[in-house]
């Protein structure tokens, strides 16, 4: 069965649309002096340039020179399809056109020497993908993540008290201390327990510990 072809009213309005420019341009040119088959080069050269331009925006849309390249060119369409709607008289074109119409060559063969050897460099928004059935994946989550729990804060440690200094026990009072233990020891056959010692002197809890300690009892 053969295919049925149905007419695309888009591809239709671009076909007319292109032929008219095609058509202004090149009668632009003509009464610019440029007569037989050049006079048909230049609407090539301008869409040629124009397509270019485009196709460089599609791969790298922050290309500076693209955009530079497809106004210029959007402009010489323009402008070609404005001066012919009976603005300009095309039987006395002045100088001043001529020489841009004469110049247009060498302009449009650096815009399109520059768009085809300028390196292309794919945009982050647009990832390059070697299989066209991939279905784009999200690069990044579009909720926000949730805020994490403060921390309470930590307690401050407790100051610690400096140790007491331990009294100083007078000599006097040592070598007392001294002979009762060791009578004690010479009568019970044992040493002399500390809070008896304490109980004997009658001194402060402070003051015994330091004495105790030093005789080393029990």
């Amino acid at each position: 069965m053969a295919a049925t072809i149905r007419p695309d009213p888009v591809l239709i309005q671009a076909v007319i649309a292109g032929a008219l420019s095609f058509a202004h341009l090149h009668d632009l040119a003509e009464a610019a002096g440029q007569s037989g088959w050049k006079g048909w080069a230049y609407p090539v050269s301008v869409d040629l340039l124009l397509v270019a331009a485009w196709r460089r925006l599609r791969t790298a849309r922050r290309d500076r020179s693209a955009w530079t390249w497809f106004v210029i060119a959007l402009g010489a369409s323009l402008g070609a399809n404005i001066a012919t709607a009976g603005l300009l008289d095309l039987h006395q074109v002045p100088a001043w056109l001529r020489i841009l119409v004469a110049g247009w060559p060498a302009l449009a063969f650096l815009g399109g020497t520059l768009l085809v050897h300028s390196p292309t460099t794919p945009t982050a928004a647009e990832p390059e993908t070697d299989d066209p059935a991939t279905p784009e994946v999200a690069l990044h989550r579009t909720d926000d993540p949730a805020p994490a729990p403060e921390l309470a804060p930590a307690p401050e440690p407790a100051p610690v008290k400096p140790a007491a200094a331990a009294p100083v026990v007078p000599a006097a009072l040592l070598d007392h201390a001294r002979k009762l233990a060791e009578a004690h020891q010479a009568a019970t056959g044992s040493p002399m327990p500390a809070d008896t010692l304490s109980a004997r002197l009658g001194l402060p809890a402070e003051m015994t510990r330091a004495i105790t300690s030093q005789l080393q009892l029990a």
